[in-house]
């Protein structure tokens, strides 16, 4: 069983098990796959270079639109922002999800101050999307998803979901009481 994350004089330290780091690293693999941007036949490479979409519009997947909110109510900002900036978002959540699944090679796992805020994200952006897929929009939605925290009571995807939702919500917060210390 995971011990969660510590700050120790080595760093910020967390020990996992096989079926843990296997599960994590596929819930970072899946959500960077999600965030991928769409390859476009006619794209000009200059303005993919320096992180520019000319024809990005809002996702209609909930989960994205979570991970990649819009910024502005007003339409024509909001768009204009869309475009100057999602490709380099989606890149940089990319780039950290990679590096967290790769901390996850060592064991333990430990963690420079960077990296632990990194994998902090990371772990953020995988309770959004399974928040999106479990409809978590209400503080009654997120107790109820709460209760499930045995694995040995799954029954469904759903209820899968639900305690996978949780020990990533657990795991976060071990890493952010860690990420405290370091203050």
């Amino acid at each position: 069983m995971a011990h969660g994350f510590k700050k120790t004089r080595k760093g910020i330290v967390g020990r996992f098990e096989a079926p843990e780091v296997q599960l994590l690293q596929k819930l970072f693999s899946d959500v960077a796959e999600t965030l991928q941007p769409e390859a476009r036949p006619d794209e000009d490479p200059l303005a993919a270079m320096v992180g520019i979409d000319q024809d990005v519009s809002e996702p209609t997947d909930p989960a994205l639109k979570r991970l990649l909110p819009a910024a502005s109510s007003d339409p024509e900002q909001a768009e204009e922002f869309r475009r100057l900036t999602d490709r380099s978002l989606r890149e940089a959540k990319i780039g950290a999800l990679k590096a967290s699944s790769l901390a996850l090679e060592s064991d333990p796992v430990t963690l420079t101050v960077e990296q632990a805020q990194d994998f902090a994200r990371s772990l953020n952006d995988i309770r959004l999307v399974l928040a999106s897929r479990l409809d978590i929009t209400t503080s009654e939605d997120a107790e109820r998803i709460g209760e499930q925290v045995d694995f040995g009571e799954v029954e469904d995807i759903h209820d899968y979901m639900a305690v996978v939702y949780n020990f990533v919500s657990w795991l976060q917060e071990s890493l952010m009481n860690a990420l405290l210390k370091t203050l």
